[in-house]
């Protein structure tokens, strides 16, 4: 008879037992064993029928309840663990059957091949990392069903429904001890990786794993030729009573850090992981050789093909994710248009393209005028609401897909024109300051309106220095600053020319 192992996902905290209870949870899987021996010791020649109904409610109470905390939790993990249990006691079930029933001395096909299902959905818990997406993860469901397959042709060379022959034995106990030790293995590496709030469940995976490993190995090798009913049966109902009184105990209380335990480790395991399916499909692939060529290149060809797919999956998924990081950086968060990172790359590129050939640079250095009096008068979230404001007004002026309009700083924006002549760049200019004074503002903040002022500079005035091309730009800006804000001023080298005045502010009215 084969033993397999669980494994589960994320859990979250569960609210503390009282003292009765956590009595009571500890006294049931006692009582159940206790049940269990009584019942082998005074059954006499109905102990191996007692024997059988024992062995199946053990598997069908783990899993109950780990189905019952998935309700509570959330079923990634405890589901997949609840349907080994049962698939487990399908097994049992049948070997009862079977023998009862059908009088059939040794294991039937149909016992070996639950006993040997029941890991599968425990191996896709286990390699297919929750995180992933449904596309990967659907790849990771269809190889554990060939998996499954695969396991099934197994079985049914080796296992009769009649029964199971002695010189088959030795190769089904092989196929479940590669299986139980993978288990186990699986459930370590996701126990020394996992987050401090899956640690619960992945603790309790690996001690069940472990348990069951050592269970099965003795029932299988030193107890194969024994008859149900005897003493060996509690060793083999130790695993799921163990596992029933883990799930069901209180949790330990979470740490305060929740942050990922050996982080590194974790992303070896995170990328690694779905590559454990297909190492089972090419295990048990070697195994068919000998019996089932066919089968076996079968299976060795849908675990590279799964795992490649998955792989460019993966791949596509990352591309994505790098790509959107990309635009998060170089967008700034408040406004949603160019930030000052975004800003300096266009500025060099464009000034390093004119210098390798011909073409005019224009910069517009825009500060929102007396914002900060305006800040503190009406708070911070109002400032923000201008900011906004005063970047989809300037935005919406540029209107070439080369323009770059770019929060700069503060309440300070700045403006990159490629290809842009003076007329061009100050009439742009000054549909901005233009755009941002005719903004309307809400009522509660009066008689308010907010006002730009901007300073303007070519390349081709400033010589080869891009710091003295936004030097004067900046220079004029600190000009239209100082002649009265709410206008354009173009700093040449030898004088400053004001090209756009506009109205002037009365009474500190402007933003």
């Amino acid at each position: 008879m084969g033993y397999p192992r669980l494994d589960g996902i994320a859990s979250r905290k569960e609210a503390p037992v009282g003292p009765g209870s956590r009595i009571a949870i500890a006294a049931l899987p006692i009582a159940f064993f206790a049940g269990h021996a009584c019942a082998l010791l005074i059954g006499g020649d109905q102990a191996q029928v007692l024997s059988f109904a024992w062995l199946v409610a053990a598997p069908v109470l783990a899993g109950l309840v780990c189905i019952r905390r998935g309700l509570r939790e959330g079923f990634e993990g405890w589901l997949p663990l609840g349907g080994a249990m049962l698939l487990w006691a399908s097994g049992m079930a049948s070997s009862t059957i079977a023998r009862m029933i059908f009088e059939i001395d040794s294991e039937d096909r149909l016992s070996m091949l639950l006993y040997v299902l029941y890991g599968v959905p425990l191996i896709f818990a286990l390699v297919s990392p929750e995180a992933d997406r449904w596309p990967m993860r659907l790849v990771d469901a269809v190889l554990a069903v060939v998996l499954g397959y695969l396991f099934f042709v197994y079985v049914h060379r080796f296992a009769a429904e009649s029964g199971t022959r002695p010189e088959d034995l030795s190769a089904l106990k092989l196929m479940f001890d590669i299986e139980n030790v993978y288990i186990a293995l699986f459930a370590v590496v996701r126990l020394v990786s996992c987050k401090p709030t899956r640690t619960d469940f992945f603790r309790t995976v690996t001690i069940f794993a472990a348990l069951y490993g050592v269970a099965a190995a003795y029932i299988n090798h030193m107890e194969s030729d024994g008859e149900f009913g005897n003493w060996a049966d509690l060793a083999v109902a130790v695993p799921f009573l163990l596992l029933a009184w883990l799930v069901m105990r209180d949790p330990p209380p979470l740490p305060e850090r929740t942050a990922t335990r050996r982080p590194a480790l974790a992303r070896v395991v995170r990328a690694g992981s779905p590559m454990l399916i297909p190492v089972s499909l090419l295990t048990v692939s070697v195994l068919l050789v000998s019996f089932d060529p066919v089968m076996a290149v079968a299976g060795c060809i849908a675990a590279s093909l799964g795992y490649g797919l998955r792989t460019v999956l993966v791949q596509v998924q990352s591309f994505a994710e790098h790509d959107e990081l990309a635009q998060l950086s170089n967008v700034d968060a408040l406004t949603g248009i160019a930030n000052r990172r975004r800003f300096d790359d266009v500025l060099h590129r464009e000034w390093n393209r004119r210098a390798r050939g011909s073409g005019q640079l224009v910069l517009l250095m825009i500060d929102i005028d007396n914002f900060k009096p305006f800040n503190d008068q009406f708070g911070h979230f109002a400032g923000d609401q201008v900011l906004r404001a005063v970047a989809v007004a300037l935005q919406s002026c540029a209107r070439r897909d080369s323009d770059l309009v770019a929060r700069y700083g503060g309440e300070e924006f700045a403006a990159i024109l490629p290809d842009a002549d003076m007329a061009g760049a100050g009439a742009i200019a000054d549909r901005m300051r233009a755009a941002v004074e005719a903004m309307p503002l809400p009522a509660s903040f009066g008689e308010r309106h907010v006002t730009v002022s901007i300073g303007l500079a070519c390349a081709e005035e400033t010589g080869s220095d891009i710091y003295a091309f936004t030097g004067a730009a900046d220079g004029a800006l600190y000009d239209a600053k100082r002649g009265g804000r709410n206008q354009v001023v173009h700093h040449c080298p030898a004088e400053v020319v004001p090209l756009h005045p506009g109205r002037t502010t009365r009474d500190g009215r402007a933003a």
